[in-house]
């Protein structure tokens, strides 16, 4: 009787052992599950992480490209801008005395009309003291760069001349023939077209 005891405890023990090993085993088995699952978890944010990053780098990328650009054709208006004002500021020097000098050409119109008008007596002092002081007015304003326009036996040039007429002459269609009134440039900007009779 007592041997029999002994013998089932030693099932139960047995069995209570084979219970525990197998308990132990599926829970480590359990317990790896989950540090897969976990472990997946956290790869999926570390993946999440990164494409969000990798957006936010692109937008801050792309805001950086336009500030850039924008940077750029402000730089490029101001150079611009720097070149206007210079070039402004050069044309204002350069044609300060523009008005000035459309003035003056009337008076030299009126000393050479004096000059023709005592072309038959050309040793007097009067056609003397005329012509020194046109010539003395000329070479004026040939130093602040107003120069006449050489205009007699030239193509007509609608920049340059002025046509009032056309007449029969021995000469090529549209070349001018003859200066009704001498024209004027001022640092190479045409102050008065030259007034012209041209070839029919």
């Amino acid at each position: 009787m007592k041997g029999r005891k002994d013998e089932m405890k030693e099932k139960i023990e047995k069995t209570r052992e084979d219970h525990e090993s197998t308990t132990e085993e599926e829970n480590q088995e359990v317990h790896s599950d989950l540090e897969a699952v976990q472990e997946e978890i956290q790869n999926q944010k570390s993946d999440e992480d990164i494409d969000s990053l990798k957006n936010k780098l692109e937008e801050k990328e792309a805001e950086a490209l336009d500030y850039y650009n924008r940077m750029v054709r402000l730089q490029a208006d101001f150079a611009n801008y720097k070149k206007r004002v210079e070039k402004e500021k050069s044309d204002i020097y350069l044609y300060a005395n523009e008005k000035l000098a459309v003035e003056l050409l009337n008076i030299i119109d009126n000393l050479e009309r004096a000059l023709a008008s005592q072309i038959e007596d050309r040793n007097n002092g009067l056609y003397e003291g005329i012509q020194m002081v046109l010539k003395q007015l000329i070479d004026t304003m040939k130093k602040h760069g107003i120069e006449e326009i050489d205009a007699l036996n030239k193509p007509f040039d609608m920049n340059l001349h002025h046509a009032v007429m056309k007449e029969e002459a021995e000469a090529e269609t549209d070349e001018v023939i003859e200066v009704l009134q001498k024209g004027y440039t001022i640092h190479g900007k045409v102050l008065r077209p030259a007034m012209v009779k041209l070839a029919q």
